[in-house]
């Protein structure tokens, strides 16, 4: 139950601290800000205004979570970061607080990974269970969903959307949205390649699920039919297999487009 608090650092007396929580030297936590149970800021973090971490959290040296938007608009107002339980967020990684005009709050899940000086800006809608390489970074506004990959020193659009079990390689940039289920790659010319299939064996998919997300990858990008045409043809086939249908939705919410194959 006892807290522990490093002389170095500087704690607003208003901050609300939860059981267990671990302060170590020159950590600077706001007045608004929400730190839960048993979360450790292990040295030089930064916890900003209207900022709330959840339980059992781990921040490593030079972090800083809740600091202001990198957004020209920006003019001071009070926008948030809320972040949920059991993250681990390496040397140097910054999450910013919203915008007003991006909905005002930035959300982090349960059970992300952030290696070194990964960067989730402002508005950032991010799901659970994620792996962030070193150096990757979600502009403004981006919808990451749960188990991704985001490879080392690539970059998201702002704006763009990420599905589920995604896969995106080292050094990619991603200006359109990332197909749930498969390996988006490239720098230049951004492509879809196929189901990751290695990835999903190892999270338990089983050998059907991956053969028709693999059957529905070609039916939507490698045969000769416009993007309705093949998206009711794989409604049709597989319309009732979660993923699928998962996958199907994606594509006909997407405002920007999808990297094809």
């Amino acid at each position: 139950m006892a807290r522990i608090i490093h002389a170095t650092s500087i704690i607003s007396p208003q901050a609300e601290l939860g059981n267990d929580v671990f302060i170590g030297p020159f950590c600077t936590v706001d007045a608004t800000a929400v730190i839960g149970d048993g979360t450790q800021l292990r040295s030089h973090v930064i916890i900003g205004p209207h900022t709330v971490l959840g339980s059992n959290n781990d921040v490593y040296p030079f972090v800083s979570l809740g600091l202001d938007p990198q957004d020209l608009k920006f003019d001071g107002e009070v926008t948030y970061c809320k972040i949920g339980d059991r993250n681990t967020f390496r040397e140097g990684t910054t999450v910013n607080r919203g915008t007003q005009k991006g909905g005002a709050i930035t959300r982090v899940g349960n059970d992300n990974f952030m290696m070194t000086s990964t960067h989730i800006a402002h508005d950032c809608q991010v799901g659970d269970k994620n792996i962030f390489a070193n150096h990757a970074t979600l502009a403004g506004h981006v919808e990451l969903g749960s188990e991704c990959n985001i490879g080392a020193f690539s970059a998201v659009h702002q704006f763009c959307r990420v599905g589920n079990h995604a896969f995106l390689g080292g050094f990619t940039v991603a200006t359109l949205d990332c197909l749930p289920f498969m390996k988006t790659v490239g720098a230049r010319e951004t492509k879809s390649f196929g189901v990751n299939s290695l990835g999903l064996e190892r999270k338990g998919f089983s050998r059907d699920q991956i053969s028709n997300l693999k059957e529905a990858h070609r039916m939507l990008f490698h045969i000769n039919l416009d993007r309705d045409q093949a998206l009711s043809e794989v409604a049709n086939k597989f319309g009732n297999i979660p993923e699928i249908a998962y996958l199907v939705d994606f594509i006909k919410q997407s405002a920007r487009g999808v990297h094809r194959g």
